[in-house]
Order: structure tokens, then C-alpha cells, then sequence
């Protein structure tokens, strides 16, 4: 029987680490989550789940999905055994970015964790509103 497929949002500024280098690199690590409720969302998430990438600060908007390449392992970036990170691969940009505003706007996306909990970085997403997004970013 196949595994169910989950589906998340991440957020990262792009002046950090914008969707186009995750593109350029392929792959990277998803680390430095300090809050923890997202590292408990990173510890859920499994191989072949679907990310949405989403650029916080400026731009506020869904720009591109990602899949999860490793599950949940140490942070790299500390010696704290309690913060996790994963490991996420670059599928593809979207054609057109699906603004914060846009999200608010849509009956069917007001209850995602985007809108309820704004600042979480690492948040689960219903498979409805997953497709809904990708389909206005189509």
C-alpha cells in the first residue's frame, strides 16, 4: 500500500535564501527552525511530501514547491539535540506567485495556518488548499 502524501508550507525571506537558488542548488537543508511547533511539523514530515515555498517579509507570496528528499534529522546548525531539521528538493517555480493577499481573499484558503498562524514558519497544509494554491500560481 502506498504512504500517504502530506503537504506543508515553509517560509523563508528571499533575501535569505530566495525560491531561484533552491532552484539553482537542486536541494538543500532546511534548518535553523527555533520554534517548536514547526520543528514538531519538520519531524512529520516524510519523503515525497509536497512543500510550498513561500517568500516572507517581502514579496509575501507562494512562489514554488519543493519535495521533501530526507526526513527529519539533527540541526546542523547547533549542538542542542531538540531542533531537527530536513532535507527538501526543488520541483518547480510557479508561473505566477500567489500573494499573501490573494490567499486572504479566497473563501477556500481562509482557515490555512498562513492566514491563522502568521508566523509560523513550517505549517501543514489540507490537500484542498494545497491544490487551491498551486492552481492560482498555474
Amino acid at each position: 500500500m502506498a504512504k500517504a502524501r502530506h503537504y506543508w508550507l515553509v517560509k523563508q525571506e528571499p533575501s535569505k535564501y530566495p525560491f531561484a537558488r533552491l532552484l539553482q542548488d537542486g536541494q538543500t537543508v532546511w534548518d535553523g527552525v527555533r520554534n517548536y511547533q514547526a520543528r514538531n511539523n519538520l519531524r512529520a514530515m516524510r519523503t515525497g511530501d509536497r512543500v510550498l515555498y513561500y517568500h516572507s517579509v517581502v514579496g509575501t507570496a507562494v512562489v514554488g514547491i519543493a519535495e521533501v528528499s530526507r526526513e527529519a534529522f539533527a540541526d546542523p546548525t547547533t549542538d542542542d539535540p531538540r531542533w531537527l531539521a530536513v532535507e527538501i528538493r526543488a520541483v518547480k517555480a510557479l508561473r505566477r506567485p500567489v500573494m499573501l493577499e490573494a490567499i486572504k481573499a479566497d473563501a477556500a484558503l481562509r482557515e490555512v495556518p498562513l492566514v491563522r498562524q502568521s508566523r509560523l514558519s513550517v505549517m501543514p497544509l489540507e490537500k484542498a488548499a494545497y491544490d487551491r494554491i498551486v492552481a492560482l500560481g498555474s
